[in-house]
């Protein structure tokens, strides 16, 4: 599983607007996911799905990859020991089903860590 691309991350100032863009363009399921995102269901059977995020400060646009990893720990201190960065994390989604992490690379491109629960 590392390495994966496994989620995106849309960042908005208003969710709904951006959520509601998307779902008439591409046809994306848009589910309300806590206080600040929307999950977005791209309904294709292949690819991703990710998330339209509001995160209430900046960054407010932002477009987020994020690697699925069995150990968020583990890969960050192969990224620093490589030359890259911690930017945030590791950080517990709400409800515990997930966590995330960004950091950047050597030439400073930003990315992010996904890891599932082990529950």
């Amino acid at each position: 599983m590392a390495g994966t691309v496994g989620y995106f991350d849309i960042g908005a100032r208003d969710k709904d607007k951006m959520s509601a863009f998307y779902q008439a363009v591409f046809d994306w399921k848009a589910t309300p996911y806590g206080p600040n995102s929307n999950q977005m269901d791209t309904q294709t059977g292949e690819g991703i799905n990710g998330a339209i995020t509001a995160l209430g400060h900046e960054p407010h646009n932002y477009v987020m990859i994020y690697m699925t990893v069995d150990s968020i720990e583990e890969s960050l201190e192969k990224i620093s020991a490589n030359g890259g960065s911690t930017v945030i994390g590791p950080i517990d989604i709400p409800g515990g089903s997930a966590r995330f992490a960004w950091f950047k690379d050597p030439e400073g491109n930003m990315l992010g860590l996904w890891q599932q629960s082990q529950n």
